[in-house]
């Protein structure tokens, strides 16, 4: 089994800035690529950006330069440092990662992890 933990969500003032962490734990051999997605009320899953293993990311053109996401292979673990950050990113703020286990590839989620931008 594999589990992808979120941390780092909160409460914070437009303008403000938030890192969020995710880490996989669990028996597999091997992580792909590792992304964040968000999902606001009332409105469809979105990419918010993906890291391949090899350190290529590409970015929703919505956060692209104010979001920074970054992986460490070693600890099996990735951020999203995301800086100027408007109330249309309120969201629920999921990991996602592709994870060789027992031979096969397969996309696991986290629980999400709640963003509001708030005055």
């Amino acid at each position: 089994q594999v589990q992808l933990v979120e941390s780092g969500g909160g409460l914070v003032q437009p303008g403000g800035s938030l890192r969020l962490s995710c880490a996989a734990s669990g028996s597999f051999f091997s992580i792909n690529d590792m992304g964040w997605y968000r999902q606001a009320p009332g409105k469809e899953r979105e990419l918010v950006a993906t890291i391949t293993r090899g350190g290529v990311t590409n970015y929703a053109d919505s956060v692209k330069g104010r979001c920074t996401i970054s992986r460490d292979n070693v600890k099996n673990r990735v951020y999203l440092q995301m800086n100027s950050l408007k109330p249309e990113d309120t969201a629920v703020y999921y990991c996602n990662a592709r994870v060789l286990t027992r031979g096969m590839w397969g996309d696991y989620w986290g629980q999400g992890t709640q963003v509001t931008v708030s005055s």
